[in-house]
């Protein structure tokens, strides 16, 4: 057997393992846009390419008689690459084009949301350009007056992929009405829509699911950390961190917060397949936000998350493989996936100056040697002849540590990330005590 994995970062990295630790032995032939090392170990074949070259990649395809494509990131997804792959005969582990717009557009979830009665949002608007105004900013008065309406506690997001960094939250990112209108306006400059939303008050959380169809298979749930520095400060980043517990819940989450974001990612999966004529097959990502009024859809993405594949995929017990195969044909049902009842704690190391820049770009890391209640995924990195290690510029590789509880778990990743070796630095308080307690008070306050 032999599938296609077109991906980039440490996801990548994890998704190679998962399938290479597969009983069925498939050989992998792996496309990304830089050598990453942990893949190249793992697979057949590493192609070094440009993952939205999809001539390029469909020839390859067809000449390395691929049985079946696993799709990483969220660009080639939401440009059609599980579409091209198709017209060649080879399935994927991805949705198509018109169902990835879970994530390529923020303003097509919030509109199908509605359509079909899934009461889960915020209050939400989706604006497109006025050509009213000079340069086509007509639209200035009507998103002044929903800022207002909104008393300043709003959301502004770009509707289309943006790397995770296309949204910006008023008193975090934008301090003052005008710099939401002026975000607002440079993002329908850009793209020619935006979203603006109601800010939530809560505790945000991300359940993942497989999916084929109707089916819908739940993973652990985790939280993720996107500022820079600790205490959640700083700008947003792809992820400096994520922890799940041994329940496959959070702490600060009840049992019915869970049930609620289930039944919500069916109610999507459904949705979505009525809308678009043809069944989801892949990952569906809901992020969610737990707020006094219940669960409620802050984002979807049609992909693994990085750094939530960190944490979700070692755990897997059930054959990755199989999954993606009964994915594709849809048989998949809840029995097919299993998970350790482990608690996890991913920690990102980064060069120290990211994100801010990329001043340690070339210089040399080293690892330490990665025990089996550890995992080591590699992200932005690159590799000499010699097998020696570089920083890029982004996130460079995340350390997983795996353990009957969050505080064994953050004990083995805190202990491994302090003997790495390089300019880089980590977020020292994910997974500890100290940040999960806070979230526990918040939440006894917010809904007592």
């Amino acid at each position: 057997m032999r599938i296609l994995l077109v991906t980039s970062s440490a996801r990548g990295h994890a998704l190679a393992d998962a399938l290479y630790r597969s009983p069925q032995k498939p050989e992998l032939i792996a496309v990304s846009p830089s050598r990453n090392p942990g893949i190249r170990r793992l697979a057949k074949e590493q192609h070094v390419m440009d993952i939205m070259d999809f001539p390029k990649l469909i020839d390859l395809a067809k000449k390395s008689t691929i049985d079946f494509a696993v799709i990483g990131p969220d660009d080639p997804i939401g440009g059609g690459l599980a579409d091209e792959l198709e017209k060649v005969d080879i399935p994927s582990v991805a949705p198509k084009k018109a169902l990835a717009r879970l994530e390529s557009s923020k303003g097509f979830t919030r509109d199908l949301m509605k359509k079909y009665n899934i009461d889960a949002s915020p209050q939400f608007f989706v604006l497109t350009r006025h050509e009213s105004g000079p340069s086509g900013r007509g639209n200035e008065d009507e998103i002044r007056t929903i800022l207002n309406d909104l008393n300043g506690h709003y959301v502004v997001k770009y509707d289309g992929l943006k790397g995770g960094k296309g949204v910006k939250v008023s008193g975090e990112h934008l301090p003052t009405i005008d710099d939401g209108v002026a975000y607002a306006l440079d993002c329908i400059e850009e793209g020619g829509r935006v979203v603006i939303e109601e800010k939530l008050i809560g505790i945000e959380f991300s359940r993942l699911a497989f999916v084929s169809g109707s089916s819908v298979v739940p993973m652990p749930a985790v939280q993720d950390h996107k500022r820079a520095f600790e205490g959640d400060t700083g700008p947003n980043t792809g992820g400096m961190g994520t922890y799940s517990d041994a329940n496959h819940s959070l702490p600060f989450l009840t049992s019915d917060d869970l049930k609620q974001a289930d039944v919500i990612n069916q109610q999507i999966a459904d949705a979505v397949m009525k809308e678009c004529g043809e069944p989801y097959k892949g990952i569906l990502y809901g992020g969610f936000m737990a707020t006094k009024n219940g669960v409620k859809v802050i984002e979807y993405n049609a992909r693994f998350g990085d750094p939530e594949a960190l944490n979700i995929l070692p755990l897997l017990k059930s054959d990755f493989v199989t999954i993606c195969q009964k994915i594709i044909d849809g048989s998949l049902t809840q029995k097919d996936v299993l998970f350790e009842n482990k608690a996890t704690v991913c920690k990102y190391i980064t060069p120290k100056s990211y994100p801010d820049a990329k001043t340690e770009k070339g210089e040399t890391v080293a690892f330490p040697f990665i025990p089996e209640n550890a995992r080591l995924y590699f992200g932005d990195i690159s590799e000499n002849d010699d097998e020696s290690l570089h920083l890029e510029g982004s996130r460079t590789a995340g350390i997983v540590g795996i353990a009957d509880t969050i505080a064994e778990s953050e004990s083995i990743a805190e202990s491994l990330c302090e003997e790495v070796q390089g300019p880089v630095r980590f977020r020292k308080d994910i997974g500890t005590k100290k940040l999960i307690d806070a979230r526990i008070a918040f939440m006894k306050k917010l809904r007592p």
